[in-house]
This record gives C-alpha cells, structure tokens and sequence, in this order.
C-alpha cells in the first residue's frame, strides 16, 4: 500500500494502524497465489473470446425485442456462446431467471418425474433449495415432494464425500435420477470442490448407475479453473448472471447449461412445455449479457484474488479460515468463523460500509425469504444481490461463520477487508 493510500485509508476510512500492518504483511504472502490465478484468467479470457468470434457477434446480436421475443437472434446466439464456453450440446440464458435458485429449479422440476429420487451427495443442500425438495415445508408450495418427486441426501465424512456411502445409496435405490453435485461451500464449513473432484466423483457415480444424471449447482464456481464441470463429464449446470458469469455488467438471470434433452426440459420449466426456449423477449439486456461474460474471466479472477487476501489477512488477524490462502479454490467465496454473533454481525456491517453504494446503511440481520435462520447481508452493490460484487453474508447460527465474496476490483476488495477488521479487531 503506497503512502497515499495508507494517509487517506487513516484520515478518512479511519482504519487502525493494525490493519494496515496485517493488510501490508498479507500483500506479500499471496504474490504467488495471485500469479497462479492470473495465469488462469489469462486461458479463460482466451477461450471467451474464441466463442464470441466462432458465433460471429456483432451489434446486430444486441437486440431489444418485445412480446412473444420470437426469432431474438441476440438471445438464441448467446446460448450457443455459452454452450461453447461451458463446452456443452446446449444452453439457457435468460433474463427472466430471477436468480440461481430458480435456474437450478428448473433444472430439477424439468427433469425429475413422479417416483423419482433425487439424490445429493455433498451433504445438506444450499438453504435456498429446502423449499424447492420439500424438506421443510409446513405447507404446499408446489415443492418436489408434493410431486412425488423423493430426495435423498449422503453427508460429507471427516468434510470430504463418501464414496462407501454414495455407492450404497446409488445401488440400494433404483429410483434415484439425477445426483445433485454442489461445488460451492453454500452455508457450510468445507472447501469448495475442485475440478478434479467433480470429475473422480461423476467417473464414480457413472461406474455404478451410467444412466444416472449428474447435475452440478455451478453457482460462485464459474471460470476459477481452466475447466468447467461439463468438461469433465456433468450432464447439466446451472447458475446464476449476478454471480461469476455475469462480469458484474448482467443485470439480472440465470443459466441452464449440458445435453440437448435435458436444457430443453429444463425450458418447458421456465416457461411452458411446447415453447420452451423459444420464447421471451429481452428488453435491451443483450448487450450487457454479451459484454459481462466478455468481462467475466477477468472480473471472476478479482473476487478470487480478493478472497486470498481475505484469507490471509483474518488468518493474521487470529480468526479460522477455509479456504486458508494457500488452499486451491474452485469458487469465489471465504468463510471466517467468528464464533461469536457480534463479531459476524460487525464483520458484515464493515463490509457494508466499504461499499460504493448505501455505505451508510446498517445492515442487520432479518427473515429472508427462502431461509430458515434469520441472514444478514452486506451488499452495497449497482445491482442489487450481485454477489460478483463485494459482498458478505451469514446466517445466524453457530458457530457464527461469515462468507465473503465477490469484488468487481481488488483495490476495492482491499478497503472493503480493511473496514471489516477494523469493525472486528484482533483476537
């Protein structure tokens, strides 16, 4: 940090002395780490590129279409841009996937049928997607189980997943459809999955039921790794444009991205079965999803960067980590434990702080829709809930963990981290 910034991060971010010190010291730790992910950042912006001149873009593809939106060239040619990036038969990109959730819903509802089963071998699911399998309905929402449609879930062992226990649960049910795969940490306390991971689990998971489905919960996981899921053998992803694929530019939606049939079903579920894809028109959103995924190689690869210092600066400050700094990451998030509610909540509203926008709101925790506890969440960003932009959230549980993610530059992740530590202290 040179000796302007350190003057205005004291006089007018008012920051301790401390942080600058533990900031200054991490800054030097993860020089290596930083040079390993550039020289990611560098295929991945490559390889985006390569899809855009393939498909031929030009401006005629940043189109602005009403009603029914048939024969939207921008729409239809972003899908076959996406499908070469995640190296896929197919893709569904639209803005009318209000976020991830709904994507990977649609996913699920348009490929399970009555006396399925879903099976999910990374433990507990993602909050969100409770009310989606039904586990804790106290009423009809129209969830799988209401179809019909059973889950199933194999627990993490010792954080890491348990073939002895996939194996058994695959061969003891023939029901079981689809294998519900979650790279991020979601609400837990695990690393994310590597690459190399997914690719020994769906290997795995196809030498005993072939005609399985293996779907990936994509989400934070996007262009960390010069190789996506369905490199390495997932029949179907999803996520969401307000994370990692988004380039902080997408103003909202979601993706559904793998083989032909099952994009195709999952279509008949964002809209109706015999339209599909078809339809929806894009209100001059176009350009901005072209462009956020031009930029999202780069933009993924800050958040990351910002997460490694995250790590190593809490690390120093005295506080659990997972990832540490030196850990491989497959997603964009770092998770704190703090132990101690006010902690999490200070951690959070130093976050809030550091924003661009609504820096002088108080964040505080509250009853969000789709939660079981109650969540806070830092978030002062251009598009409200973007999670490639920095943010911080947390349910309100023990052990009282935090989870950082997302920064559209590192120089802003900086003040952002600073302004949280500042609100902790040191333990």
């Amino acid at each position: 940090m040179n000796k302007h910034t350190k003057k205005l991060m004291k006089d007018y971010y008012k920051i301790q002395d401390f942080c600058i010190d533990i900031l200054e010291k991490a800054e030097k730790d993860v020089k290596s780490e930083f040079e390993y992910y550039d020289e990611i950042r560098e295929y991945n912006q490559a390889k985006v590129l390569a899809a855009f001149q393939e498909e031929r873009i030009s401006e005629a593809h940043f189109t602005n279409t009403t009603g029914y939106g048939y024969g939207d060239i921008g729409r239809d040619t972003l899908d076959k841009v996406y499908a070469r990036v995640f190296n896929t038969e197919s893709a569904l990109v639209r803005p009318h996937f209000v976020n991830g959730t709904h994507a990977i819903g649609a996913a699920l509802f348009g490929n399970l049928r009555p006396g399925d089963t879903l099976l999910s071998v990374c433990g507990t699911p993602y909050d969100t997607l409770h009310n989606i399998i039904g586990s804790n309905d106290n009423k009809s929402m129209g969830s799988l189980r209401d179809y019909n449609i059973k889950h199933k879930q194999v627990d993490l062992k010792d954080s890491k997943l348990d073939f002895d226990a996939i194996k058994s649960a695959l061969s003891e049910d023939s029901s079981i459809k689809i294998v519900h795969i979650q790279r991020s940490t979601g609400y837990g306390w695990r690393k994310s999955l590597q690459i190399s991971e997914i690719e020994k689990l769906i290997t795995f998971v196809k030498s005993v039921k072939p005609n399985v489905i293996c779907f990936v919960d994509n989400c934070y996981g996007e262009l960390i790794d010069v190789k996506e899921p369905t490199d390495v053998g997932a029949d179907l992803i999803a996520g969401s444009l307000i994370k990692n694929i988004g380039g902080g530019i997408a103003p909202t939606g979601g993706y559904i991205a793998g083989k032909e049939e099952l994009v195709e079903n999952a279509s008949y579920r964002l809209t109706v079965p015999g339209i599909g894809g078809e339809c929806g028109s894009t209100f001059g959103v176009m350009r901005s999803f072209y462009q956020g995924l031009f930029l999202a190689p780069h933009i993924a690869i800050e958040a990351v960067k910002g997460a490694v210092l995250c790590a190593r600066v809490m690390e120093l400050a005295g506080y659990e980590v997972l990832p540490h700094y030196t850990d491989r990451r497959s997603d964009i998030i770092q998770a704190i434990k703090f132990n101690d509610k006010e902690k999490l909540i200070n951690f959070c509203k130093g976050i809030q702080k550091g924003s661009p926008i609504d820096s002088f709101v108080q964040c505080e925790p509250w009853d969000m829709p789709g939660y079981e506890d109650q969540v806070i969440m830092a978030a002062g960003a251009f598009i409200q809930g973007s999670s490639i932009e920095l943010s911080a959230d947390a349910p309100i549980r023990e052990p009282y963990i935090a989870y950082m993610q997302g920064g559209l530059t590192l120089e802003h992740i900086k003040v952002g981290i600073l302004m949280a530590l500042n609100n902790v202290g040191q333990i």
